[in-house]
């Protein structure tokens, strides 16, 4: 007996009151520039976790592959390793742009300062004209730098900041002061739907320990059996967001109307050498704390209001710092003797003026 065609099939299962096989629908697709750094690793594995498919994208300047290897299997994530500097080309459809791309470490910032200023400019540009180009979404990474060193506590989007644009964060600040200019002029000139994010410090696994910055410092410190650095008086302060916060954060601003800037970050507030005393407790260590002269134009005060991402996004961090401190940590004590020891993460070979 001959075998029914499919379409015949189809029929015969329509008649019968069988349910329909739906086509498979293409998944929408999001672009995630600096996708092999700390915060865009972390973003990719939330993108797909959401049905997403994931098209990340880094030179890997200061992104480590490391942290998306556990991607590679997948058929809906692809990466793409090119500087956004440059003219940037992604065939298809996109949903939704997220601008992750730029040195975030003052070690990194200050060692390439020119890559720093253009991957927030330039950088900022190509992807602003890919979004108009696919009428895609698109999300910017400011920072809390953008306030420089504030002289309102604590600080609100409302706030212009207090930024020093020929001192020596100036790269980095002012390179993020231009991203939010030129991200708001595609949205008011052409219509473009932005969102911009201003992120205050943030900690998690997957961070670099000797990228600078106190966190890993402190930790990198303690399980390498050396005393705790504090610059100044140690009387500075920081507020700590965990990553799954701070992501969960992200995302409802991206779904969210809203274009103008939001501080996503935790307020618990905490001097430097309160910080430091915390991680002795929480490592066991009995490391002296020893200080150091304060750089130049470091922020003596950061704390974010986030007023407005309670109001508009119905976001408040959930993680407490004892919480996310042992997970990271925990983290931590499982790099190998070399990752631990490591004291240059990059030499940035081509960027670097001899």
């Amino acid at each position: 007996m001959a075998k029914k065609s499919a379409a015949t099939q189809a029929k015969a299962a329509a008649k019968s009151g069988a349910t329909k096989v739906k086509p498979a629908t293409a998944k929408e697709r999001v672009l995630i520039t600096g996708a092999a750094g700390f915060l865009g690793s972390h973003l990719c594995d939330r993108f797909l976790q959401e049905g997403y498919h994931v098209i990340g994208m880094d030179n890997l300047i200061t992104g480590r592959l490391k942290n998306i290897e556990h991607l590679f299997h997948r058929s809906d994530f692809e990466f793409h390793h090119h500087d956004v500097t440059k003219f940037v080309h992604v065939p298809g459809k996109l949903k939704y742009i997220l601008h992750f791309a730029s040195p975030a470490s003052p070690i990194d910032y200050l060692k390439i300062p020119i890559q720093t200023l253009k991957v927030s400019s330039l950088g900022t540009h190509n992807l602003l004209g890919l979004a108009l180009e696919k009428g895609a979404r698109i999300l910017v990474a400011s920072t809390s730098e953008v306030y420089g060193d504030p002289q309102v506590h604590p600080q609100t989007e409302a706030y212009w900041g207090h930024v020093n644009t020929v001192g020596p964060r100036g790269v980095y600040d002012e390179a993020k002061r231009f991203q939010e200019a030129i991200t708001m002029a595609y949205h008011t000139y052409h219509g473009l739907e932005t969102r911009i994010v201003r992120i205050f410090n943030t900690y998690g696994p997957r961070m670099r320990l000797n990228d600078g910055r106190v966190l890993p410092a402190f930790i990198g410190q303690a399980l390498r059996g050396e005393d705790l650095t504090i610059f100044g008086k140690g009387d500075q302060t920081r507020s700590f967001c965990y990553v799954d916060d701070l992501v969960e954060g992200i995302y409802r601003l991206l779904k969210s109307d809203y274009a103008g800037p939001v501080n996503i970050g935790n307020p618990a507030e905490i001097t430097i050498k309160q910080f430091a005393q915390e991680i002795v407790k929480l490592t066991g260590t009995k490391q002296k704390l020893v200080y150091k002269p304060l750089p130049q134009d470091d922020p003596m005060q950061r704390r974010p209001d986030i007023t407005l991402a309670k109001k508009l996004l119905k976001w408040q961090p959930k993680v407490d710092r004892a919480q996310g401190l042992k997970i990271t940590y925990a983290y931590f004590k499982g790099l190998s003797k070399t990752e631990l020891n490591e004291k240059e993460h990059n030499s940035f070979e081509g960027y670097v003026r001899r």
